[in-house]
């Protein structure tokens, strides 16, 4: 293991960077594409379920299969991969963030209404830091879920750990196989911690700007009536 590792640290590096870089790129994609659809579903709560359904099962394909599928269509690397990706997290991000929007106290709502607020103004300012919780959630499983599913993806050539992983398993290499386990695992692991983080932050910050919101909101209303 250690005579591995001093050996090839570089390749190790690289394939690390890789899977980094399939991630990064993923995220931000899904993320836009998520905000963007979430805007428009929150709208319509058939839209929204309706949605969620197809997302869902194609959640439930297989990525093998899936990748697979697109082959043909956009052939092999890491374009695909990233599509796949991509596509599979809209369920998980979608579904947290509708989820979050949704559990916003309608008569907050209607209080910020009240007082003159435009939907963006509402959508800012009180439905994204109440929704907090359930946005960081759908984060956390959707960089968790490409950590994992990214690993997979090295069968269509995408890079990353998975390289090292299915290049032990081709070649029966066992000190191959734990290190490409021990990576992905260890950066999940590291993901997981540093967004628990960020919520924690992002908690402390927005909260107290929240609660200041519903005073303000309710005190408002009341004035009005």
């Amino acid at each position: 293991m250690i005579a591995y590792f001093v050996r090839y640290h570089a390749r190790l590096g690289e394939t690390l960077f890789e899977h980094l870089a399939l991630l990064g790129i993923t995220m931000l994609l899904s993320l836009v594409i998520a905000a963007l659809l979430t805007i428009f579903l929150s709208r319509s709560l058939r839209a929204e379920e309706a949605a969620l359904r197809v997302l869902g099962a194609v959640y439930a394909i297989p990525s093998l299969a899936l990748f697979s599928i697109l082959i043909p269509l956009l052939g092999i690397g890491v374009k695909t991969a990233i599509f796949v990706l991509t596509l599979y997290n809209q369920f998980l991000l979608i579904r947290n963030f509708c989820a979050g929007l949704r559990s916003v106290d309608r008569i907050l709502l209607e209080a910020a209404t009240g007082i003159g607020m435009t939907e963006t103004q509402i959508l800012v300012t009180v439905k994204v830091p109440l929704a907090l919780p359930a946005i960081m959630a759908g984060i956390r499983l959707a960089v968790i879920s490409t950590i994992g599913i990214g690993t997979i993806a090295a069968v269509i050539n995408s890079g990353g750990l998975g390289t090292i992983l299915f290049d032990g398993l081709r070649t029966m290499n066992s000190v191959k196989i734990i290190w490409g386990t021990i990576l992905a695992a260890a950066l999940a692991l590291f993901a997981n911690a540093i967004l628990s983080l960020v919520e924690k932050k992002l908690r402390k910050k927005f909260t107290p700007h929240t609660a200041d919101t519903q005073h303000e909101c309710y005190q408002k209303s009341r004035s009005k009536k």
